[in-house]
């Protein structure tokens, strides 16, 4: 079945000497798997759309195996994420945990539109990682193991919410947090940000502003959460973890 189709390209390998294998995260048919046949030939006209982190419009061939990429036509490029190292190597752990989380063929048009958001959002603003750690916490609850945030994780109680704790996987209130001395107390504001990053669109928000500081320290909770709970190995994170050192 040949269909016009709207997505992501959030994984790219070459194939033989001349063809693509892509992963592409579409709107309406879900995560697609297809074969760009000639895109590593320099005039091929696929060249361009089989790169990672393309939004384009494609005409794809559907089967229930492999499909096949027909034509495709660039929708944006996020050109300014390309120039920048660090754009690039957090847009890279955006597109691989996605591909990691998301199901072949089961559409998800809400976390479509949040990758399109934060990609763009990447791709004007210098700062980003608010954007990125709410789209993170939304693939972690489409994965089955977000953090219990609206409560405490150990008593039901949703008042005086004091702690985040990796071991018990969510927060715990003032009467809980001696559960686990490794918790790590948290201003109420920060509380109620972990709520906003489940439940809140990015089209909903304006502007953020948080201390660098607490960007750091909720880089490495979720970090260290996705480490316990996520179950995949992921690439880029390396990567990432490398810059961090230079």
């Amino acid at each position: 079945m040949l269909r016009q189709i709207e997505g992501i390209v959030i994984k790219s390998r070459d194939y033989g000497e001349t063809h693509k294998i892509i992963t592409i995260f579409t709107k309406d048919a879900g995560k697609i798997t297809a074969i760009a046949r000639g895109a590593n030939k320099t005039k091929s006209k696929l060249s361009a759309v089989s790169q990672v982190f393309i939004e384009g419009d494609f005409l794809i061939y559907l089967s229930k195996g492999l499909s096949t990429v027909q034509q495709g036509q660039t929708i944006s490029s996020y050109r300014h994420i390309r120039e920048d190292i660090i754009k690039t190597a957090y847009a890279a752990y955006l597109v691989e945990l996605t591909d990691k989380l998301m199901e072949e063929r089961q559409p998800d048009p809400f976390i479509y539109k949040q990758l399109t958001l934060t990609l763009n959002w990447m791709n004007e603003e210098e700062e980003f990682m608010i954007p990125l750690l709410m789209y993170e916490l939304k693939l972690f609850a489409k994965g089955g193991f977000a953090p219990v945030v609206d409560q405490c994780v150990n008593c039901g109680r949703n008042e005086s919410l004091k702690s985040f704790s990796i071991q018990e996987g969510g927060v715990l209130c003032e009467q809980c947090f001696t559960r686990d001395e490794r918790a790590v107390l948290l201003h109420p504001k920060i509380m109620k940000l972990f709520q906003v990053f489940l439940h809140v669109g990015l089209e909903r928000i304006g502007s953020i502003s948080v201390k660098k500081e607490n960007q750091q320290l909720l880089r490495t909770l979720f970090n260290e959460y996705y480490d316990v709970y996520g179950g995949f190995h992921l690439k880029s994170r390396r990567f990432l973890e490398q810059i961090d050192l230079l």
